[in-house]
């Protein structure tokens, strides 16, 4: 928003204070200035200028110019316009002046010395007319001017801020300075309005106001005027159009005219748009409406696009003769909706938007009567004010306890000067009791700003200077934030996937309806965003993958491989319902080779948030791999998935997610925990190999094992799984080892045997091949009282040798333990997995 230094001092009396000074005061209690930009210096050199004889240059269709200015003298001057003339009164630029960024100087044209330049409008910044030089009626009475400009999202909240008066109130009270009212009421005529006035739904236009004139003559402005609109940005048109765009431009109430013998009828109507009706607009370009849009309209249709374009057809021409002037409210969602709809913005509806006060209608028909008497002679008003509108009292006064602000301000505050800041700024004010002011609130600042008493000290702490406020930390009570028991656990799972080296990513809860139906999901069962803030989020996401694949495909640029993770929310459409959130958790690996490897990483970390969780195979989801799909139980309760994405989605390479429900995660392992003695006997431990089918889960033959093995199995751990010769194809051979222990005594080598051989024929009986251990690690000798007695547990297994360096040392840590003997092919080869010892099924 550009605001111009010298209209606000024409507002503001006594105005002495710089620019740059008053650009900076404006930041620090008003608005955040963007800065201060000089315009027009060069008017300071440039004077009137009458032509007094024209001479044709050979050779071209320049002319050689004689002026003479009260200023400069007699000059002479080469010009190339085509309404240079004598007896014109031009503008004239004397040589050493700084135009549009270049030095005119003395220069030889075509033989002659041309002494500076005449200039057209456009060069002198007054207007944007190029085709000739200016023409002028009187002396160049013009000054330099500088553009303060003020960033519009620090406006956002104040309508008022919207015109130079509503500024030039803020300035006044800024630097304590009498503040000049440009609009004039006393014009208005007291008589009945010409045309008629009817509102469809006052909620959409509170109030709609208008006056007709006659005897009408368009014509340019004058100059003053169309510097003042060139100035801040706005095209000057005609004198009709300038008017309204002044007075938008002053005191922040868009209007709009209307040719009123273009229009049908004597009714004016502001109702919604017929769905499928038309309308060009002064831009000339089609729009098609619905009833969501608000038009103005006559007998025979739409005329214009309430609060953001007229149209084409009652437009205001050099013929016009009868306007009717439109200054209009509406509600502030409508406009915006409709602008946003048909992506058309204009100074109109920016302002619109912003909710101005309906009150200052009449007051911008006041403000153009004055306007159009100065620059349309002979014009005349035809009836009074035709005004529809929804009266609204004024809303309650804000009772404003002086300690109470001088508490929340950090800093005493005089009561009198607390009074002349409101006052300043046009609040009203009174003290109905000690220490305690009733605040009433103006109407332009009633609308969306000002409704609490903390808006209040706002307005006075801004005034005084946030800078005269010594910076103290409040003072609070320090205590304990209550225990957060699911911030706590979300806590803990980011712990433990950072600690597997997943890196934890954050992602919008939108996404695109084009993002759903590529993972096959309907976007009717989304929530939708009823005002997205961007076209790709305009539903609100049911999972969490569609956003990590995103973060895969972008990150697959540049890694060759990676984990993620992200704990968020779903939401689920619940028919007419609320929509339910529910906390996910959602983890990715991504490598550029194939294999099973992330699958199985996935199911290390479900396994290290719930150690108990199983994985058992699933039904592929669209998005899914599928053959490499899984479902997540934990105690018989189905909390997540486990899958591959489906090779169409990840171009190059493979990516594994891990999709876990974490409210039902949390709510499962949420088990009473139960005391349990430390085992005061040792256990003993055997291996089985069972060869089974390839497609066989190793899960599901680790369950027939446990149950078999009974109470006294202590634990089950699965070793290795072997493929290959001397196995016949389509076979695998599954390795376990089995701990087991009685909490009453230590178990002899014959009780171990017996629970070795109970597993083993009850697995033989159910059609399995198993594979034991060699003598060596199966004989007695591993199971016998040797291992298993007194001697074990006695001082000896707890004394210096245990822990001295033939137990801890080399022997048992070394490459004796470690060695190929142990860990190479005896133990893990063919020899542990070969036909030594097989059990076959009983026929």
């Amino acid at each position: 928003m550009n605001f111009s230094y010298n209209w606000l001092a024409e507002l503001v009396g006594g105005l002495d204070v710089p620019p740059e000074e008053l650009s900076r005061l404006i930041t620090l209690k008003t608005a955040e200035s963007e800065g201060v930009r000089a315009y027009s210096p060069h008017l300071e050199a440039v004077c009137a200028a009458r032509v007094k004889r024209v001479e044709p240059v050979s050779g071209g269709r320049n002319v050689k110019a004689v002026v003479e200015t009260s200023r400069y003298g007699e000059r002479t001057v080469v010009c190339g316009a085509s309404n240079c003339r004598a007896g014109l009164l031009t503008a004239y630029v004397p040589a050493g002046t700084r135009l549009n960024g270049r030095e005119i100087g003395k220069t030889v044209i075509q033989g002659i010395e041309s002494d500076g330049m005449l200039a057209s409008g456009a060069e002198l910044g007054i207007n944007r007319d190029a085709a000739g030089i200016l023409e002028l009626a009187g002396e160049l009475d013009l000054r330099p001017d500088h553009i303060i400009e003020i960033d519009n999202k620090s406006l956002t909240h104040r309508p008022d801020l919207w015109g130079h008066h509503g500024m030039a109130r803020e300035v006044a009270a800024i630097l304590h300075k009498p503040l000049r009212e440009p609009a004039d009421r006393g014009l208005l005529p007291e008589a009945p309005g010409v045309v008629r006035v009817e509102i469809e739904d006052l909620d959409l236009c509170p109030r709609y106001s208008a006056l007709v004139f006659e005897n009408v003559t368009v014509q340019p402005s004058p100059l003053w005027l169309q510097y003042r609109l060139e100035a801040i940005g706005l095209n000057p048109i005609n004198n009709i159009v300038d008017v309204t765009n002044c007075v938008m431009a002053e005191i922040a109430q868009p209007m709009h005219a209307f040719d009123a013998d273009k229009l049908h009828g004597h009714t004016i109507y502001v109702r919604r748009a017929r769905d499928g009706e038309r309308l060009t607009a002064l831009n000339e370009e089609t729009y098609e409406l619905t009833p969501a849009n608000l038009v103005i309209a006559d007998e025979a249709g739409a005329v214009a696009l309430a609060g953001v374009i007229g149209g084409l057809a009652s437009a205001i021409s050099e013929g016009s003769r009868r306007i009717v002037l439109e200054s209009a409210n509406f509600s502030a969602a409508s406009i915006r909706r409709t602008s946003a709809a048909l992506k058309l913005r204009t100074d109109a509806s920016m302002r619109f938007e912003k909710s101005q006060d309906p009150v200052n209608t009449v007051r911008g028909i006041a403000r153009a009567v004055a306007l159009l008497r100065e620059i349309s002679p002979g014009i005349r008003v035809a009836g009074g004010v035709s005004d529809a509108w929804r009266k609204r009292g004024r809303g309650a006064p804000i009772g404003l306890p002086l300690d109470w602000l001088n508490r929340k301000l950090g800093r005493d505050v005089e009561a009198a000067q607390v009074r002349a800041i409101l006052e300043a700024l046009e609040f009203g004010v009174e003290e109905p009791g000690p220490r305690v002011f009733s605040v009433s609130v103006p109407s332009w600042r009633a609308t969306k700003d000002i409704s609490i008493k903390d808006d209040l000290v706002e307005e006075v702490g801004r005034m005084i200077g946030y800078d005269s406020i010594t910076p103290q930390a409040p003072l609070l009570p320090a205590r304990v934030p209550p225990f957060n028991e699911e911030r706590e656990y979300h806590h803990e799972v980011r712990e433990k996937a950072a600690a597997l080296g997943f890196t934890e990513v954050y992602n919008y809860s939108f996404l695109s309806e084009e993002l759903a139906r590529a993972f096959r999901m309907d976007p009717d069962a989304h929530v939708r965003v009823l005002n997205p803030i961007a076209a790709d989020q305009s539903l609100l996401r049911s999972s969490l993958i569609p956003g990590l694949w995103r973060n895969i495909i972008e990150n697959a640029k540049y890694f060759e491989g990676f984990r993620l993770f992200e704990i968020g929310r779903e939401i689920h459409k619940r028919g007419q319902a609320a929509p339910g959130e529910v906390t996910h958790f959602a983890a990715a690996v991504f490598a550029k080779t194939d294999g099973a490897e992330h699958l199985m990483e996935l199911k290390h970390l479900a396994e290290t948030l719930a150690p108990d969780i199983r994985v058992a195979p699933g039904t592929a989801l669209p998005y899914e791999h599928p053959y490499r799909t899984a479902q997540l139980t934990l105690y018989g309760k189905v909390v997540g998935r486990l899958a591959e994405l489906h090779p169409d989605k990840i171009e190059q390479g493979r990516a594994g997610v891990l999709d876990i429900d974490l409210d039902a995660l949390h709510a499962t392992t949420e088990r009473e925990l139960r005391y349990k003695a430390v085992r005061r006997f040792p256990a003993s431990s055997f291996d089985l190999s069972v060869v089974a089918g390839e497609q066989e889960l190793a899960g599901g033959i680790q369950d027939k094992l446990a149950a078999f093995a009974g109470d006294p199995l202590e634990r089950i751990e699965f070793l290795r799984q072997y493929s290959g010769p001397p196995l016949p194809p389509g076979e695998k051979s599954v390795s376990y080892r089995l701990t087991v222990a009685s909490p009453e005594r230590t178990l002899s080598s014959e009780e171990v045997s017996a629970i070795r051989q109970r597993i083993i024929d009850a697995m033989v009986a159910l059609g399995y091949d198993l594979r034991v251990c060699s003598p060596m690690l199966g004989s007695p000798m591993l199971g016998s009282p040797m291992l298993g007695s007194p001697m074990l547990g006695s001082p000896m297994l707890g004394s210096p040798m245990l822990g001295s360096p033939m137990l801890g040392g080399p022997m048992l840590g070394g490459p004796m333990l470690g060695s190929p003997m142990l860990g190479g092919p005896m133990l893990g080869g063919p020899m542990l997995g070969s036909p030594m010892t097989v059990l076959k099924p009983r026929a």
